[in-house]
């Protein structure tokens, strides 16, 4: 998988960022979000893939996620 960027819009509270990053990333695959979580600089279909591409972004401490097969509802 290349290398991806994906920025929310900044008025949102830091959660909702998160959670709208977390929805728009590809499903079964790794992420890397910047520093400050508020963009997606890198996708890989594995960690090594996804720690390559972010270092290729210049992004030298992402926070790596994998994400789901699918994307279950919760009722709270």
């Amino acid at each position: 998988m290349a290398s991806t960027l994906i920025e929310m819009p900044t008025s949102a509270n830091a959660e909702d960022v998160r959670l709208g990053l977390l929805r728009s990333a590809p499903l079964d695959s790794w992420i890397a979000l910047s520093e400050d979580e508020t963009k997606i600089v890198a996708t890989g279909s594995t960690y090594e893939e996804v720690v390559r591409n972010s270092e290729s972004a210049g992004v030298s401490d992402p926070l790596l996620i994998k994400t789901p097969k699918v994307w279950m509802p919760i009722s709270v």
